[in-house]
């Protein structure tokens, strides 16, 4: 039996195995073959040639990613500096097209990808390379219009299969790998995954391990967190056409309805994307001098380390302390380390020796 067959063999066992107790750790070990023979097919076709490359720039970058003719290209030349090209039938785009948004100070990348179709994790339609380049953004914004709501569905599925999850947290997972000893696990007491379950998963793809399970994860996230690849970025959708038709949709996600041709809509959509990034600005006052108009932009969690090395890696070797006033200090012209975690808005005077 070749790979192709035993995989659609596993699906279907897997579909036809009512899940409970009894069937739990049989299941997990069938989805975590599953997944090892998915992963040597991914390999196997790999695309040959060049792909999709473009260089990241500004402050974050975000993927537009929805199905042909939706407005991709009209939304990206509403928002940026852009020209991409617009037509009224399927496939206008056939390369990545970038441009620049400007938002409260940040320069925001955005990339009009070529539309999407059923099969594209598999390669379809140059399915393959538009997803790798999605891999390597900030944000992915999923845009349909009116009339492909449904598509939202199948593109998660796309995103999924391609080993991307959305608006999930990477699962907190410590595996090391040893010569001897056989399969050794510590779980969190939150966890529900069974010991049982848990290492019929492990025993698929190694034979010794030392793992400690922190989070309270199902068996797909336990073979996420072996395979090591897997992409974890927000995610958001727009819906445009609003102004031909109103509809609404039913979605765990951020939804923000737009009329890219008449402009509804889209200055609350940049907003959303603006938060969905989570950056966060400060403001750097040099010793003696006055508050710099253009901020530093950094990522939500950043320090007061993150801070000295974007200026240059000589500011962490001769800090002292940093003077900030603002959101994260505790009254003004508190005195911080280099773990201080920086919000919003601070004002930070970097002493350095």
């Amino acid at each position: 039996m070749g790979i192709e067959e035993e995989i659609k063999r596993l699906e279907e066992e897997i579909k036809n195995t009512p899940y409970n107790k009894a069937t739990e750790h049989h299941i997990g070990r069938l989805k975590a073959k599953l997944a090892r023979l998915k992963e040597e097919v991914k390999k196997s076709k790999a695309p040959k040639g060049h792909g999709f490359f473009v260089k990241k720039t500004g402050d974050a970058s975000v993927a537009i990613i929805g199905p042909p003719s939706v407005g991709k290209s009209t939304l990206l030349n509403k928002l940026t500096n852009a020209r991409s090209k617009v037509g009224d039938y399927g496939f206008t785009t056939t390369q990545i097209i970038p441009g620049m948004m400007e938002y409260g100070g940040c320069k925001i990348q955005l990339l009009d990808l070529p539309g999407i179709i059923y099969g594209a994790s598999e390669g379809k339609g140059r399915g393959r390379e538009i997803i790798a380049m999605a891999r390597a953004v900030d944000l992915i914004l999923i845009m349909v219009d009116v009339y492909t709501i449904d598509e939202i569905e199948y593109i998660k599925k796309e995103l999924w299969n391609a080993g991307i999850r959305i608006n999930q947290r990477r699962p907190d997972v410590i595996i090391r790998k040893k010569d001897r000893g056989g399969i050794n696990i510590e779980f969190a007491k939150k966890c529900k995954l069974s010991h049982e379950t848990a290492k019929a998963i492990l025993m698929e793809y190694m034979s010794n391990a030392d793992v400690v399970i922190r989070d309270d994860i199902t068996d797909e996230q336990l073979i996420d967190a072996i395979l090591g690849n897997r992409a974890y970025l927000p995610a958001m959708v727009t819906v445009n056409k609003i102004d031909v038709k109103k509809v609404r949709v039913d979605t765990d996600m951020d939804v923000v309805y737009i009329s890219a041709k008449n402009g509804y809509g889209l200055e609350e959509l940049k907003k959303k994307i603006f938060e969905k990034l989570e950056l966060v600005r400060v403001y750097m006052r040099p010793e003696g001098k006055k508050i710099e108009d253009k901020p530093m932009v950094l990522k939500k969690g950043a320090t007061i380390k993150d801070v000295c090395l974007k200026l240059h890696r000589d500011f962490v070797k001769n800090f002292r302390y940093a003077i900030i006033d603002g959101p994260s200090a505790s009254f003004p012209g508190q005195r911080v380390g280099l773990t201080h975690e920086v919000k919003d808005g601070d004002i930070i005077t970097i002493v350095s020796r």
